[in-house]
């Protein structure tokens, strides 16, 4: 999705100046591109590193189950499902999502509070559109994902940021929530597990955030694209559990537990067993704004119920021990880097924010520089933390294989080392 955001001159160094779009105003896909796009690829160079991006399947350790594959290859070769589907979604897969949903809840979802989306993107699309009204303003975590402010804007949605604590494992700062909702708030959205901050929120949290959404008399999305990718302490808790206190709009996808980011196979769901948000006429808007969009690919939808009835526990296990053992070299690693820190170590997803403290730098200004630098000189791919709207910060990706982090991070570290101002650290 391209913004027409305005421009801003950021200097990358001495001899060149680089014309980008303002990064809070860009995609994430975007900002790494730019970041590509300025490492010099020639031969003998040392190959690239990104650490940027939540795309694991790039790497051997990070692949699907057989099960998944072969539930697709198996609807595909039956010849049944080459033609569209209803475009809230095939009735068998809106039916497994929301079994396979109903097991984090008290009570069952019917296949009709669930639309198969094309990744859980379209889902975010589809839930701010259908809020968005004159004047509505809607509420998002800084740091979060820029995806919602950037489909609130082209809503003409007025954004209104509340902020994570990284000090309290980056909760949601609740009183700000409050501060900011007024009768014009459509939607509180809550991110969890945490992307960019890779934290997993306790029930006593998720809790208060539903208390709170309904003080306010509001909605909450929740964004649960990687949902029960937990851990650490917290277990995996679905906010849907407390849609009794407040309606719920639920947003996932397969693409992160299944590790098939490129199937684009989401949901987007309404969790309201008190039917305070539902009614047919937001029912009929639902359906109207699916029919603009489509969906994924028919034959994809089809192997749903399979991929999700024939998964073995092991699958999700060993991708949780992987992604646990990467989280514990990250934040080890990250103790022993100068002018970088990790006030909270991952407990969930596959990212962890880190804060840059550019003054012990000598030529750094500011997270974006670093950045732009690091990929130029030492080939490896961070995320400014302007991109999610923090300053100053960076957001690591872990979701790679084992030996690849470890030579990221070690280039990051002699990137910090080389670029210290030796006199401020010691």
């Amino acid at each position: 999705m391209e913004n027409m955001g305005s421009q801003t001159n950021i200097s990358f160094g001495e001899n060149y100046t680089n014309e980008v779009e303002t990064l809070t105003n860009t995609s994430i896909k975007g900002i790494l591109g730019l970041l590509m796009d300025s490492i010099d690829v020639c031969e003998g160079k040392r190959e690239v590193i990104s650490l940027g991006i939540g795309d694991p399947t790039a790497h051997s350790c990070f692949h699907t189950t057989d099960a998944a594959k072969e539930a697709v290859v198996e609807s595909l070769l039956l010849d049944k499902f080459n033609g569209y589907a209803p475009t809230s979604g095939l009735p068998t897969a809106r039916k497994a999502i929301a079994k396979y949903l109903s097991r984090d809840l008290p009570y069952d979802l019917s296949p009709e509070d669930v639309y198969v989306t094309a990744g859980c993107t379209q889902a975010i699309e589809i839930a701010v559109s259908i809020l968005a009204k004159p004047n509505s303003n809607i509420l998002l975590p800084r740091p979060g994902f820029p995806t919602y402010a950037l489909c609130a804007a082209f809503r003409n949605v007025e954004i209104r940021y509340y902020d994570l604590v990284p000090d309290k494992n980056w909760q949601v700062d609740l009183k700000a929530v409050e501060d900011l909702a007024d009768q014009n708030t459509v939607a509180i959205v809550v991110i969890n597990p945490g992307n960019p901050c890779g934290n997993v929120y306790s029930y006593e949290h998720l809790e208060k955030i539903a208390e709170t959404a309904k003080r306010v008399k509001t909605l909450i999305i929740a964004d649960e694209v990687y949902g029960h990718l937990a851990f650490g302490e917290n277990p995996f808790i679905s906010m849907g559990l407390f849609s009794s206190i407040a309606p719920i709009l639920t947003l996932g996808s397969l693409s992160k537990r299944w590790l098939i980011p490129g199937w684009r196979l989401g949901w987007f769901v309404i969790n309201d067993p008190n039917s305070i948000f539902k009614s047919p006429k937001i029912v009929e808007r639902i359906k109207k704004y699916c029919d603009i969009g489509g969906g994924p690919a028919t034959f994809i939808q089809a192997a749903v119920p399979k991929i999700i009835e024939s998964t073995k526990e092991d699958f999700f296990r060993n991708t949780l021990k992987m992604l646990k053992k990467n989280s514990d070299i990250c934040y080890e690693k990250i103790l022993d880097i100068p002018c970088i820190s990790c006030p909270y170590k991952s407990q969930g997803s596959m990212v962890v924010m880190v804060k840059l403290d550019s003054a012990l730098l000598q030529d750094i200004s500011d997270d974006v520089d670093f950045c732009f630098k690091l990929a130029k000189e030492e080939s490896v791919i961070l995320l400014p933390g302007t991109a999610v709207g923090l300053k100053n910060w960076l957001r690591v990706t872990f979701a790679v294989d084992p030996s690849f982090l470890e030579e990221g991070l070690k280039r990051l570290k002699s990137f910090c080392i080389g670029h210290s101002n030796l006199k401020l650290i010691n």
